[in-house]
């Protein structure tokens, strides 16, 4: 498997595009885009039938292994799987629940960080830890959280030899649990940074740091950088997998299914198309926002222009700028590097973009999407409690009501993306329904625990000139 870059000019000059291994350790591509697989894999309804019944690990080896071949075998995906996903707290990793007759939680928590990051970001730490060694080489991983992502990252690589990690955070914005689960990790690779300003300010550092002539190994510079957020393929590739998992479950191929989910940043729910395009019968995928609407804007009516920032108590989805919508813009756009660059080119430079009409007319063949405010979460949040004793994390709630108003019909089963133990949201869960739920037993001393991060201001040189200082430069 071969991959190239959204923008169409990213790759080796000697032996052409990256593998697998090239990817996951490049994150961002050179020339600002994005990887995507050279083409998608395809799976027959015979071959997706036979997966029915496997164990997540033996799924998941199934599901990756057409876009890991020539970087890993069989037997060492299996390996790196097993190691994964053997820290989760339930024997399925991400089991489903009924609500009622027609909609369905799939609970995507129970990793170490209580949040969904968590599935894919176990393996990406090991595969890092993987490819490091065969190398010989030290990774400077530099990502931006807007809440979950950061924890699971730190999580899955903390004390792992030829790693360092840094994690910009937006000051004041991420929850008290999430920013403890980053902050109480003390490992000499670890670096918690708190950046004045939101996710988007943070995202847009991280991004430029990709392309710093000075920071860059892939420019000219002393460290090697890649990422964990969603920009990563390798993260977006293990996320493909509960989508079969559930379906599966649901009664695929010979019924298809819906799937509801909590978005802010594209990734999730891009997984969810991708697992379509390699033959899973999914009949629509919901793209539930919050206020900061700009993917439903988008879908609903062309309109992609980032607005500011409203914090809400679903933290994870206060996000103007979607990075992984430049994958499905890429394919629905006949995957056309040089015309992708140039719309990109425009929106960075005035933050508004029109969707082409194949860009529209494509995603609406798959897509739905939602705008859930305040009211409407609690809603949510508030039914699911009363009426099947169940707590919906605030992201979950936003996705649950969008599930519950998307007038798909009675037969077609909707699947919810749980993406985040309610524990972790304790005040918006205690607003809604009166009960304030409690950080599971493993978890249970977090408060307790020391933090220990640096604020830094909202400017690129201060966080580059940390970085510069305490990351280990490439060999």
């Amino acid at each position: 498997m071969k991959y190239i870059s959204t923008r169409g000019s990213a790759h080796n000059s000697s032996t052409g595009p990256l593998d697998f291994e090239g990817v996951t350790l490049a994150g961002l591509a050179s020339d600002g885009g994005l990887y995507v697989p050279e083409a998608w894999p395809q799976f027959s309804e015979h071959e997706i039938a036979a997966m029915s019944g496997l164990s997540y690990v033996e799924l998941a080896v199934r599901v990756m292994t057409p876009f890991v071949e020539g970087s890993l075998t069989v037997e060492e995906l299996r390996d790196l799987c097993t190691r994964a996903y053997g820290r989760f707290s339930h024997a399925a990793v991400t089991p489903l629940v009924q609500l009622d007759q027609q909609q369905w939680i799939l609970e995507l928590f129970h990793g170490p960080t209580l949040a969904f990051k968590d599935v894919a970001l176990q393996l990406l730490g090991r595969l890092f830890e993987h490819f490091l060694k065969q190398s010989d080489d030290h990774l400077t991983i530099v990502g931006a959280t807007s809440g979950d992502t950061g924890s699971a990252a730190i999580d899955a690589v903390a004390g792992r030899e030829r790693v360092d990690i840094f994690m910009l955070h937006p000051k004041g914005r991420v929850s008290d649990v999430q920013r403890r689960q980053m902050t109480t990790v003390r490992a000499p690779n670890v670096h918690n940074l708190a950046i004045e300003g939101s996710f988007d300010d943070a995202q847009a550092m991280v991004k430029r740091m990709f392309n710093d002539d000075a920071m860059a190994a892939s420019r000219g510079g002393k460290f090697r950088i890649s990422a964990v957020n969603s920009i990563n393929w390798a993260r977006l590739m293990a996320q493909v997998v509960y989508y079969f998992a559930a379906a599966l479950q649901m009664g695929a191929p010979r019924r298809k299914i819906a799937f509801s989910v909590p978005t802010g940043n594209f990734g999730d729910v891009f997984a969810g198309y991708v697992a379509a395009q390699m033959g899973l019968p999914i009949e629509k995928l919901i793209v539930a926002t919050n206020v900061n609407d700009i993917l439903h804007r988008a879908l609903a009516t062309g309109d992609y222009s980032a607005g500011t920032v409203t914090p809400t108590s679903a933290p994870s989805m206060d996000i103007q700028v979607s990075s992984n919508f430049e994958r499905l813009l890429f394919d629905l756009g006949g995957r056309d590097g040089a015309a992708m660059a140039e719309q990109m080119r425009g929106f960075e430079a005035t933050k508004a973009m029109q969707l082409t009409n194949a860009q529209r007319e494509g995603a609406a063949h798959l897509f739905a999407s939602a705008r859930v405010d305040q009211a409407g979460m609690a809603k949510a949040m508030t039914w699911a409690n009363e009426q099947c004793g169940y707590v919906l994390d605030p992201h979950t709630a936003i996705g649950f009501q969008a599930a519950r108003e998307a007038g798909i019909a009675a037969s077609t089963p909707i699947v919810t993306l749980a993406t985040a133990h309610p524990a972790k949201f304790p005040d918006a869960v205690e607003r809604a329904t009166g009960m304030r739920p409690s950080l599971p037993t493993r978890v249970g001393d977090l408060f307790e625990r020391t933090e220990a991060f640096e604020e830094l201001p909202g400017e690129y040189g201060a966080v580059a000139d940390y970085v510069s200082k305490h990351a280990t430069p490439s060999s």
